[in-house]
């Protein structure tokens, strides 16, 4: 398998990490397609977009992260590998990890809990305010 820009070593982990997770790599439905969205003339003509196919685990993955096909081959088997082993292991994979910390991230804080904090804040800055130097008044 030619991958290009992709070194030796992280293609050898790549097979390595697959036979470990029982992938059949000439399972795999493998196609380029043209990508979609910002990328000027050369994503409208060239087919770089990788598109994987795993028919036993029913699994698509598409992958256009860089303008490089053997690059968006390498990441697609990647990924494809992150979800076998999320679904046979049944743990949260580092992806699902970071989405929920998004998640957690953008929720909005209750009335009681943003009362509390400002209540806080307001208790700091007299705290602070305590420390100044007396004025002098004449």
């Amino acid at each position: 398998m030619n991958m290009g820009p992709v070194s030796k070593q992280k293609i050898d982990a790549l097979d390595a990490r697959m036979a470990e997770l029982g992938i059949d790599q000439s399972k795999i439905i493998e196609k380029f397609i043209l990508g979609r969205g910002p990328g000027g003339q050369n994503l409208n003509k060239t087919a770089t977009c990788g598109f994987i196919s795993s028919p036993p685990e029913e699994i698509n993955i598409k992958c256009q992260r860089t303008p490089s096909r053997a690059l968006n081959r390498y990441y697609a088997r990647w990924e494809l590998c992150e979800r076998i082993a999320e679904k046979t292991e049944g743990e949260k994979s580092r992806r699902q990890q970071e989405a929920e910390k998004i998640r957690r991230q953008k929720r909005r804080r209750s009335r009681r809990q943003r009362a509390i904090m400002l209540a806080d804040k307001r208790k700091h800055s007299e705290k602070k305010a305590m420390r100044k130097p007396p004025e002098v008044t004449e």
